[in-house]
């Protein structure tokens, strides 16, 4: 099991394949992609051998992410190698939804386990404003779709935005009566670019929190494999209610999650100065001993806190870089 100074274990691996984004979200990346889209992101092996040196120590959950993880043709190819891995037991991905209606089939076939879709509001303008595309129809549909295949689990992301999506919690939770899905409302966090943004448009979760406890609303059990979500249910709703709030204290103290980016750097938090680089130790399949030793040895300077608290962002300029 690969643990920390602080006792914290890790059983779930957020796994970026692109850095390549194709929406222009205004609390990311609000001019569009400006990397390097021909730069070489982990291959499907080196995919792989990554994947099985985590399992090997213990993780349970892998998340695929980018940018846009949909952008990468072998995407299915990817999700059939880490799902056949042993002792994987959740196979997910985090996804805008671009062209999610005629691609969440093949990723279901090819065995995953779990879809984050985000959908920061159900507005058609307000969508447009906050994305850069008209796009809202297509993800609602890829939505009832993945319903209708059957994935186990289903979650929609909201990033919350004062004064732009945040009177839109009462038609959230009006939607949310009949759709068997987690929605997930998540505080804005500031990065390396966004501090004007930030200041400007961060809203706190815990008065949400507080309006759902007082609506009725309970709060459920973490699993030791779940993302950092305080997940809430109640009777009359299909649907079930998850905050993520990074402020809130002791946020880090659950934290089970290790990043790694498109071009194998392992970043030991969403919020480190800069990542540890792997890709020497995945290019053969007689590396995984090596590599598990070397994740061991790296855990040991994980720190206790991200310190957003203090205003500090480390080395992300934008949540593209590792996938949030």
């Amino acid at each position: 099991m690969l643990r920390d100074p602080h006792g914290r274990e890790f059983h779930y691996l957020r796994l970026s394949i692109t850095d390549v984004c194709n929406f222009r979200c205004n609390y990311c990346l609000p001019n569009g992609y400006e990397g390097r889209p021909d730069q070489a992101f982990l291959s499907l092996d080196e995919i792989r051998r990554l994947g099985a040196a985590f399992c090997a120590e213990g993780t349970r959950k892998i998340r695929l992410t980018g940018g846009e993880p949909s952008v990468r043709g072998d995407l299915p190819a990817i999700m059939r190698s880490l799902k056949a891995l042993p002792g994987l037991e959740t196979l997910a991905i985090t996804t805008n939804g671009y062209r999610l209606p005629e691609l969440v089939a093949e990723w279901a076939d090819a065995g995953l386990d779990a879809l984050n879709l985000s959908i920061d509001s159900l507005d058609p303008s307000v969508f447009q404003t906050i994305t850069g595309h008209s796009r809202l129809h297509e993800l609602l549909a890829g939505l009832d779709r993945a319903i209708e295949l059957g994935i186990p689990s289903i979650k929609v992301n909201a990033v919350m935005l004062r004064d732009i999506n945040d009177s839109q919690v009462g038609s959230f939770l009006d939607w949310l009566r009949d759709k068997p899905i987690t929605l997930r409302f998540i505080e804005l966090m500031q990065t390396g670019d966004n501090r004007e943004f930030f200041e400007k448009h961060h809203a706190s979760g815990e008065i949400l929190r507080s309006q759902l406890l007082e609506s009725g609303w309970t709060q459920t059990l973490r699993a030791v494999d779940a993302g950092p979500a305080q997940e809430f249910y109640h009777p009359d709703y299909q649907g079930r209610i998850g905050l993520i709030m990074p402020y809130s204290k002791d946020f880090c103290s659950t934290c089970n999650r290790l990043r790694v980016s498109a071009t194998g750097k392992l970043h030991l938090c969403l919020f480190s100065e800069h990542g540890i680089d792997l890709r020497h130790l995945l290019q053969s399949d007689d590396q995984q001993a090596e590599l598990r030793a070397f994740l061991h040895q790296q855990l040991g300077s994980k720190k206790a806190s991200h310190f957003l608290q203090d205003g500090l962002s480390g080395g992300t300029r934008h949540l593209a870089m590792i996938g949030g």
